[in-house]
């Protein structure tokens, strides 16, 4: 399987990911991480998940689930977004729903297998992240990866009654 690893895998999402996806849109805590100024309603998520059989040639988007190896149970979700099959390269995003799954090394795993799967399956040139500056434990997961950071979009993010800068950053493919 592509998208297995060693202690996670990804698969497509399931109409049984309701609830996971609603709690995870509708948390305020990372709304800034996936840009999100206001709460999804189950009825949206519900016509989501009805469309979620197209492709990423058809939907310029791929969302998958992130499962231990030990259970079918989503803990995070990771995306393909904003897909350009002309030019080669798509958005990358990631979140991880609960604290207590966070740092075991499950979004680093997820996050390879998803590099590889753009390079190799879809062929893609580069990948893009738009991560905020003051988002280290992102900051430092995509460098492990050696993005590079290639700007910062100044006061790009209100948070907290403050803004703060955005960086985006780029991962070339060595062999395309």
């Amino acid at each position: 399987m592509t998208l297995k690893g060693n202690t996670i895998y990804l698969r497509a999402l399931e109409p049984e990911d309701l609830e996971f996806i609603y709690a995870i849109e509708n948390d305020e805590d990372i709304w800034e991480v996936s840009n999100t100024q206001t709460p999804y309603s189950k009825f949206l998520i519900r016509q989501y998940l009805e469309n979620a059989h197209q492709d990423i040639y058809e939907a310029k988007q791929l969302r998958l689930a992130i499962c231990t190896n030990t259970s079918d149970k989503a803990i995070g979700l990771i995306d393909l977004f904003e897909f350009d099959p002309k030019n080669n390269r798509a958005g990358i995003g990631i979140v991880i729903q609960n604290v207590e799954d966070r740092s075991k090394g499950y979004g680093k795993e997820a996050l390879g297998l998803v590099i590889d799967f753009s390079f190799t399956q879809l062929q893609l040139h580069q990948l893009f992240a738009n991560i905020g500056v003051e988002n280290s434990s992102s900051l430092n997961l995509f460098a492990i990866f050696g993005f590079q950071k290639i700007g910062v979009k100044k006061d790009w993010i209100y948070t907290n009654n403050n803004y703060q800068d955005e960086a985006i950053f780029q991962l070339i493919n060595p062999n395309n």
